[in-house]
């Protein structure tokens, strides 16, 4: 049985920047856009030209993707005017997108209220819009704005506004969700009924995500009829997100509803550079990656629990509901006090590390474990320093460098312009294997931690080829327990800026200092290990 065609069409650049705190530059809508071709993505929507610089700028290049059609965005041209008299419509047809979407008014209260004009003016201008694209030799597609609270205000005129679309040449017409209010079985009724006016083969869905329905509501109008879905990458989007397409993609490839009917340019192959597409996202916002985001998140495939980590090694497929790794994830059994052998085990064999069941030292890791959080200390979160001490247990892991002392100091003065501003100031002393001669870093950061972190990484001579690239990217702080002697747990995340890895690294002391110490010298000492660097 041949399968129906889905088309999927991100908007990440588009309508993803309107995310507050969103600015992408030229450069890095060209890293996305070249990871959501790869991805297989139909539609790549990468701005609106003439709105601003950096969406101009990229859409007047020819792509040379291997799947998508590079869109561009603007709006029908406006009453009153005509197709070539309206410079908003002209910067989109000079553009060099392959397609060009445009968004039309389908609730008639904004067309009187809004626009200012009638329905009939309305529906001429969509019209023309829509031939001046065809003329030009450009796929059209027409965003149906307020789509469902049109529909529910007035569904003949909304029912025109997608009939005029399509009957003048658009090759999607595009019902949008706009507020994000619009539930499922609302979605699947409205659906259905103008699928009676357009055909599903050339309806599109477009929705917000502000009752957390946005990837629900796709997929049920995918059942009600829409054969083109829009959203973007990791659900970014203005006020709740959009369509997380990180979500709806790898539903749409894996769970057999369907799986069995449709397919998508997303092959099974090109599935698993998902979690990456999100990642690089992430880096590109310099954002932490959401850890229990489905699918691709790092606690998506995470389970703690000794009786389930157990069957979890003997029967995966029965505890996960899709692989792992048919999205690129990886599954994690977690490290902690509920852990039994089995999990350690399943845990050390991830690593890579070649153990003996039966070996004693595995009992002795499992110990460790239990009495290193009975004092604080938590490696569900930490994988990297877990691995630390799952090597220096099992296996022997090199002695790179040793730190004799460090001192911080704050002070608040003032600066050159007699600004009064707090300054953090941190000495390390190290000494580098081998070597007997000291090396002293100095360091100023906005704070006692990031003036550790400056000048431990400053210089540590032989190995500083290889922390180049790291830096400290989020620092959290968990006080254990109360009174004036507090145990202090901190957890550091750090990134590479070479590679794109992330790792996690715990550190327990009643001093905070000293716990974050701890914690930064497990990222310098696991980065050095993985690199596999010379000890001597």
């Amino acid at each position: 049985m041949s399968k129906e065609r889905l088309y999927m069409f991100d908007t990440t650049l588009r309508d993803g920047a309107q995310t507050t705190g969103v600015d992408f530059s030229v450069e890095e809508k060209r890293r996305i856009a070249g990871v959501l071709d790869d991805l297989g993505i139909d539609y790549i929507e990468g701005g609106y030209p003439g709105a601003n610089a950096t969406d101009t700028e990229f859409l007047a290049e020819t792509p040379n993707y291997k799947t998508a059609k590079l869109t561009a965005f603007g709006m029908t041209k406006r009453s009153g005017r005509s197709v070539s008299n309206d410079p908003g419509l002209q910067a989109v047809l000079q553009s060099r997108a392959q397609a060009i979407c445009l968004v039309t008014k389908a609730w008639d209260y904004h067309v009187r209220v809004a626009l200012g004009i009638s329905n009939k003016e309305c529906l001429d201008a969509l019209a023309q819009s829509v031939k001046a694209i065809v003329d030009h030799g450009r796929e059209a597609l027409i965003d149906c704005e307020h789509f469902f609270d049109g529909y529910k205000g007035n569904r003949d005129f909304a029912l025109a506004v997608a009939r005029a679309a399509y009957e003048g040449g658009a090759r999607w017409v595009v019902l949008c969700d706009t507020n994000g209010g619009t539930l499922p079985h609302e979605v699947e009724s409205i659906v259905a009924d103008v699928a009676s006016v357009v055909p599903g083969s050339h309806l599109g869905i477009h929705t917000h995500n502000d009752t957390d329905n946005a990837v629900a509501n796709s997929l049920t109008a995918v059942r009600a009829g829409c054969r083109h879905i829009q959203g973007t990458l990791n659900g970014l989007g203005e006020r709740c997100g959009n369509a997380n397409l990180t979500s709806i993609i790898p539903t749409l490839l894996l769970k057999s509803e369907f799986a069995e009917h449709f397919e998508t340019g997303v092959t099974p192959d090109r599935l698993r550079m998902l979690t990456h597409a999100s990642r690089v996202l992430d880096d590109v916002l310099n954002r932490s990656p959401d850890r229990h985001a489905p699918y691709v998140g790092e606690s998506a495939f995470a389970t703690k629990a000794g009786i389930h980590a157990s069957a979890i090694v003997k029967e995966p497929e029965t505890y996960e509901h899709v692989s792992p790794e048919s999205v690129g994830n990886q599954r994690r059994l977690l490290v902690s006090k509920q852990s039994g052998r089995s999990s350690i085990i399943a845990a050390i064999e991830r690593l890579g590390i070649v153990v003996d069941k039966d070996d004693a030292k595995v009992a002795t890791l499992l110990d460790a474990v239990k009495a290193r959080e009975a004092d604080g200390y938590s490696y569900e979160a930490a994988e990297a320093s877990f691995e630390l001490l799952a090597r220096r247990t099992l296996e022997t892991v090199p002695r790179y460098f040793s730190v004799d002392s460090f001192r911080v100091m704050v002070e608040k003065r003032h600066n050159a312009v007699g600004k009064l501003v707090t300054v953090s100031e941190a000495i390390v002393k190290v000494y580098i294997n081998g070597d007997n001669e000291p090396l002293w870093s100095v360091g100023e950061g906005a704070g006692p931690v990031n003036a550790l972190d400056r000048a431990l990484r400053k210089d540590l001579g032989r190995y500083q080829k290889h922390i180049d690239g790291v830096e400290l990217v989020d620092y959290k702080v968990r006080i254990l327990t109360g009174g004036t002697e507090a145990v202090t747990r901190v957890l550091v995340e750090s990134h590479d800026t070479t590679t794109g890895a992330r790792w996690f690294t715990v550190g327990v002391s009643p001093n905070i200092i000293d716990a974050s110490f701890e914690a930064l010298l497990d990222s310098i000492n696991y980065k050095l290990m993985k690199d596999n660097a010379r000890a001597a």
